[in-house]
């Protein structure tokens, strides 16, 4: 059994923050692979799926960012997990945007989500899926930044993000990172078409060989006699 935990603020008001990607991405896999309805537990949102054999529990703190390792804890001791059981999907300021990494254990970087789940796990042996949102530039910034919703330029990358993420969660579910960062990328950076004439790609028409007249300067009679050689 596997405790995957998207990071986010509860409320409408957050609902479309940068911070709550994690939310997003579990939202999406629970839609798209017929898991049950969300409930409440664990002082958050609980649902259940499973990817063949591989049972997996999606749950979406409540307790706000900043205590979200209270939620994770309680439903890790419900279900009787470990950290090696506990995949965290979050926000990453030092990826681009739409990019997507996976990482097992290291440190929290200063994200307080992560550091409260830090704090009541006692480790920081628990796998995370990093995912990219960008850096606003300066440190000063970062607040107001991640509390900020996703722009219209935003929403093409983000859709085929959670498209992938989607789309490789039975991967991840058996353990497969690098099948489903394969997955995640066929959404986010399909390969180009080894003919460089892709779809929507202009074609560029050679020019057309340019061939200059010269003065004829035979005589009358010579030109007749050519026409008989």
């Amino acid at each position: 059994m596997k405790l995957w935990v998207g990071l986010g603020n509860p409320g409408a008001k957050y609902a479309g923050n940068r911070h709550n990607i994690g939310f997003m991405a579990l939202d999406r896999i629970a839609a798209d692979h017929g898991f049950a309805p969300w409930r409440r537990g664990h002082q958050g949102l609980v649902t259940e799926g499973r990817f063949g054999s591989d049972k997996v529990i999606l749950l979406k703190p409540e307790t706000f960012m900043n205590l979200s390792g209270q939620s994770v804890r309680a439903c890790m001791d419900f279900y009787k997990l470990t950290p090696a059981d506990v995949t965290v999907f979050h926000d990453e300021l030092d990826l681009a945007p739409g990019k997507c990494r996976v990482k097992a254990g290291g440190g929290h970087a200063g994200h307080n989500g992560l550091r409260s789940i830090h704090q009541h796990l006692g480790t920081d042996a628990y796998g995370r899926v990093r995912l990219g949102i960008g850096h606003p530039g300066h440190k000063d910034a970062v607040a107001g930044y991640v509390l900020h919703d996703f722009g219209k330029a935003d929403q093409d990358w983000l859709d085929d993000l959670m498209r992938g993420l989607s789309d490789g969660a039975g991967a991840l579910a058996a353990g497969d990172g690098a099948k489903f960062l394969n997955a995640v990328a066929l959404r986010t950076a399909p390969p180009r078409p080894s003919t460089g004439k892709g779809e929507g790609a202009a074609a560029v028409e050679k020019p057309a060989k340019v061939v200059e007249a010269t003065e004829d300067s035979r005589t009358p009679m010579q030109r007749l006699m050519d026409r008989f050689k």
